[in-house]
């Protein structure tokens, strides 16, 4: 990888880290559905003059309906579920439960498409989500008068398994159409699926200047720009590396949380969030054990 893409792949996981702490500030006043509804909007003013400039408005026009598709499953309700995350729990804890999109994506892969994990990936599989269930047992609570936490994680995790079998959903209907013409006409159609029920739910009170901003930011960095960023690494150096972002977004979600918001962070997160990321190394393939190697059990080592 050289520096110009590496410098690419921190600076997609800051922007995207910190689409949690934008959501944070913008929810409380906003509501979830306006926020989200407000955010792929912008997203899809920012990125439709550059499909119209490469000529890809009739890849839009001939695969519109997979691409609606996409856009609802891997935009408007995870979007939705995040921002309704974040008006319970932290920004940082939000940016760590991101990081079971892989995870869930390795699941949906092995039930739907039927590929089945090799023996260094299942064990991923069986790590991360002990680190899930480490994590949501030490911040979820399910008490009377208390339940707000533990439907914020379960949201959560709703969210990055939409993530999951967005990716699948992309891969099985949408292989070879332009990733461009994919990101635009998604975020179109969550814009689309989001206007009467923004509409319905749009806030009584007008929204601060800050609210504000950071909803213009969350639409235009963290989606618009945040989509060009991941689409020109996959060019640059293949999925398999651009998705090592994964593994950077939780930091960054914490930093911005800390830094912007006071948000303390716990011995618990930290080591959860850790072994969160080394079951998600294994399930994606970055790492596989020596001892799975030896075997001859775990992925062939990758040539490019």
């Amino acid at each position: 990888m050289r520096p110009s893409d590496l410098a690419e792949l921190v600076l997609l996981a800051a922007l995207w880290g910190g689409s949690f702490l934008f959501m944070r500030l913008g929810a409380p006043e906003f509501g979830a559905v306006a926020l989200v509804a407000v955010r792929v909007a912008l997203a899809a003013a920012a990125l439709l003059p550059l499909v119209t400039l490469r000529g890809q408005m009739q890849v839009l026009r001939t695969q519109w309906r997979p691409i609606a598709v996409v856009g609802v499953v891997n935009s408007a309700l995870p979007f939705l579920l995040f921002t309704y995350a974040t008006l319970s729990i932290t920004a940082g804890l939000s940016a760590v439960f991101n990081a079971t999109a892989p995870l869930w994506g390795a699941v949906v892969a092995w039930l739907w498409l039927g590929d089945r994990p090799g023996a260094s990936r299942s064990l991923g599989l069986a790590v991360g989500f002990a680190g899930v269930a480490w994590l949501a047992w030490d911040k979820a609570s399910f008490k009377a008068g208390a339940s707000d936490t533990g439907l914020a994680v379960i949201a959560c995790l709703a969210a990055t398994l939409c993530y999951g079998i967005g990716a699948n959903y992309t891969k099985k209907r949408l292989t070879g159409v332009s990733p461009l013409a994919v990101a635009a006409g998604s975020q179109v159609a969550a814009a689309v699926a989001l206007a009467v029920p923004a509409a319905l739910w749009w806030p009584a009170a007008m929204p601060s200047l800050l609210s504000w901003g950071s909803v213009a930011l969350l639409g235009v960095l963290c989606t618009g720009l945040a989509y060009l960023l991941y689409f020109r690494l996959i060019a640059h150096v293949g999925p398999s590396k651009a998705i090592a972002v994964t593994y950077l977004i939780p930091l960054f979600g914490v930093l911005w949380g800390g830094l912007f918001l006071g948000e303390q962070v716990t011995l618990v997160m930290v080591l959860a969030g850790l072994v969160i990321l080394c079951g998600t190394a294994l399930a994606t393939g970055l790492v596989t054990p020596a001892f799975l190697h030896d075997k001859g059990m775990g992925t062939a080592p990758r040539r490019d």
